[in-house]
């Protein structure tokens, strides 16, 4: 196999399990020096069985003194060269009504996909202009239409489309080019905890609270069991972060997954009053 990736540093964060592990994996066979960013010294050990080459990183998104050591780690790996790239996937879903979800959970959301994710570009920036690299946000297309009940997923995954943006017109000056990967469903354990947690979050909410959205969650869960159920597989995502690293000019966003395509037509071109009607009618939501 040839080696796309000739040796060039990347790291990829969230690569406990889903799209950051098959990522990580992906890259590795491609013959990218990966730096795979994990929780626990047990998630890197599962993953370097899976990628040999894989060089795990204890990081949290969340912990400055984290970010620090394994920002010291790449640069005693690699300071000489720079790092070629940086994906930065690591990120929770935090659902329920914006009106029942606890302010504290809603902190926790913004902290780790929006805050996190700037934290670690800061400290990895001046290996990346050194390189001359590319950084790939993994957003959502939940960060483009916001559905019911996935209110503070989508603001972070929103605020993730903006930072991206910001990125890519403030690093050009450097040749740095920065993309974002937009999937729709796919199949990955966050869908299990997402569904745990919300209903971690139905039984704390105040008894007329949950009375007053039943409706509206039971509509929402029956969607989210059918579209989980057609989830596509992490390869197609592993695929979009292989181009946006290694294409002569990467796309600024790549779309992945049809359902994700469909929702991007449909919010362009629908009046925001007629895409609400649809996704009341599809989504079978009260009203």
């Amino acid at each position: 196999m040839i080696s796309i990736g000739n040796g060039r540093a990347v790291v990829v964060t969230g690569a406990s399990t889903g799209i950051g592990a098959a990522c990580a994996v992906h890259l590795d066979r491609l013959g990218f020096m990966v730096f795979a960013g994990v929780r626990k010294s047990q998630d890197g050990a599962t993953l370097q069985q899976q990628g040999a080459g894989v060089i795990p990183l204890i990081l949290d998104v969340t912990d400055e003194a984290l970010i620090l050591k394994a920002q010291q780690q790449v640069l005693e790996k690699c300071g000489s060269v720079g790092l070629y790239g940086l994906i930065n996937n690591a990120g929770i879903a935090v659902v329920g009504p914006l009106e029942g979800v606890p302010i504290s959970d809603l902190r926790k959301q913004l902290e780790i996909n929006v805050i996190g994710q700037i934290a670690v570009t800061q400290a990895f920036l001046p290996l990346i202009r050194k390189a001359r690299g590319r950084i790939v946000n993994m957003g959502s297309i939940a960060g483009r239409g916001a559905l019911p009940l996935m209110g503070p997923y989508s603001a972070s995954k929103f605020a993730l489309e903006a930072m991206t943006d910001a990125l890519r017109l403030e690093l050009q000056q450097w040749g740095i080019h920065v993309s974002i990967v937009e999937p729709g469903a796919i199949a990955t354990p966050i869908w299990e905890k997402s569904g745990k947690d919300a209903a971690a979050l139905e039984v704390a909410m105040p008894m007329h609270m949950r009375s007053l959205y039943a409706t509206l969650v039971a509509a929402v869960r029956k969607v989210v069991g059918e579209a989980s159920a057609r989830a596509i597989a992490t390869d197609a995502v592993s695929q979009a972060v292989e181009h946006a690293l290694t294409a002569f000019r990467p796309k600024t966003r790549y779309l992945v997954g049809m359902d994700a395509k469909l929702r991007a037509v449909m919010m362009t071109l629908l009046p925001d009053r007629l895409s609400d009607a649809v996704l009341t009618w599809a989504l079978k939501l009260p009203r």
